[in-house]
């Protein structure tokens, strides 16, 4: 294994981290602004107001993204595990 290799690898795990992880948490982001503004311009400062829409944002995102996410940890596994024999030199 050469450390080109070693990079290129840790380079393509750190970005389909990313990839995958970004939508999710961006939902969590937009939702938890949007719930911060409603209790400022309320001026309820419930906690579980806070909580519960992030908790079922996120968990709907996964279930609406899970197609997409599953295609492409798929491609990156498979990528991976066809390349084994390249990488043992």
């Amino acid at each position: 294994m050469t450390p080109e290799f070693i990079i290129s690898f840790a380079k393509d795990a750190i970005f389909i981290t990313l990839l995958i992880s970004m939508p999710i948490l961006m939902v969590g982001l937009v939702v938890g602004l949007i719930v911060s503004i409603f209790q400022t311009v309320t001026s309820i400062q419930e906690q579980t107001l806070t909580i519960v829409p992030k908790i079922v944002a996120v968990f709907l995102s996964i279930l609406f993204l899970a197609p997409w996410l599953l295609e492409k940890l798929t491609t990156y596994t498979t990528k991976i595990l066809t390349n084994i024999p390249t990488y043992i030199r």
